[in-house]
């Protein structure tokens, strides 16, 4: 790998780092066909037609609770990440202030793009619903952003081809692509995080849904007549599990949950994955996000031991919950393969 690059520059109150790959990751590993827009893949023959010059994926990745871009190379390695909190505002100006954040952000990034290479293609997770390929977003997190052009405002601003898509369908793409469920063909990919969000990879293929909203378990329903949650409905799983609803119910940051909250968190999660593992016949649950990697090892096996309580049908007998295995860095290796899956071959 080269020599670290400086930064240029960081947008206002972001944090700006150079990574190096996950460990055990190839030095070109290439997207599964399974993970694919189309039944087979090929990068454009014009791409990385030099071995001096690295294609990235610029990567954005976009939160309740912060917002982050970073350079994807074609083999899943994370180069360059920044960050910078989803501080909004409730005024009319709200929605275009926090879009000049991210702007500066991804212009910063832009800028550590070493000489010679080159950014060729923009992949984008974000909380949802969205509109189909996140042509409009509004994130149930984010208020000041109801029907927000993203996809389009992000093309205009990089000048390159721009593929959103929701950020838990994100992460389980690069979850299957170099991470815990690398190989796999049936998977779901969970994010516990400010939100609860899920990505459902089927027979290889990732479920995109009528809309493009497949997959989200975090408005499954796990505490009938519970507490009211932003979607208008009450005792789901975002309502019950997510970091939001921790800190209410706690009056304490996730982080410092008490023990009983963490085993709660996680024998709700695993309620949620039972009903998905015996809907689809699914062996795996890969988990990520800050609250249930922060909760650890009690969480996950509390997380089990209700998938084993109520998975009781042959076929769903030995489902498994686990760790992600990209860590913080999966949101954006994630979204550059948001990026990735839809370089099409030439014809």
């Amino acid at each position: 790998m080269p020599s670290p690059r400086p930064a240029t520059g960081s947008a206002p109150g972001s944090t700006g780092e150079r990574t190096e790959p996950p460990a055990g990751v190839p030095a070109r590993a290439t997207l599964p066909a399974t993970l694919l827009a189309h039944a087979t893949f090929a990068l454009p023959a014009t791409l990385s037609a030099s071995p001096l010059v690295t294609d990235l994926a610029l990567a954005v990745d976009i939160g309740g609770t912060k917002m982050a871009a970073g350079l994807v190379d074609r083999s899943g390695s994370l180069q360059e990440r920044a960050r910078v909190p989803t501080h909004g505002d409730d005024g009319p100006r709200g929605p275009e202030l926090l879009w000049h954040t991210l702007a500066d952000m991804v212009h910063q990034m832009q800028l550590r793009v070493a000489p010679g290479d080159r950014v060729v293609v923009c992949g984008v997770g974000c909380g949802g619903p969205m509109s189909p390929d996140g042509e409009t977003v509004s994130p149930l997190n984010i208020a000041e952003w109801r029907d927000f052009p993203l996809r389009a405002r992000l093309h205009e601003l990089t000048g390159v081809p721009t593929h959103v898509d929701n950020d838990a369908k994100a992460l389980a793409l690069g979850e299957g692509w170099v991470g815990a469920a690398a190989g796999r063909r049936d998977f779901i990919g969970i994010v516990v995080s400010t939100g609860v969000g899920g990505g459902i990879v089927l027979d290889g293929r990732l479920l995109g849904g009528r809309l493009g909203n497949a997959g989200h378990i975090g408005h499954v329903v796990v505490v009938p007549e519970g507490r009211h949650c932003a979607c208008g409905g009450r005792g789901c799983l975002e309502a019950e599990a997510s970091g939001t609803a921790i800190a209410a119910l706690t009056g304490r940051p996730a982080d410092v949950a008490p023990p009983y909250m963490v085993e709660r968190t996680g024998t709700l999660v695993g309620r949620a994955v039972a009903s998905v593992v015996n809907l689809l016949d699914l062996p795996l649950a890969v988990v990520s996000g800050s609250v249930a990697l922060g909760f650890g090892p009690p969480f996950f096996e509390a997380a089990q031991r209700e998938v084993d309580l109520r998975c009781r049908l042959d076929y769903a007998r030995g489902a498994r919950v686990v760790a992600g295995g990209l860590g913080d860095r999966g949101p954006l290796i994630g979204a550059g393969c948001v990026g990735w899956r839809r370089v099409e071959a030439p014809g």
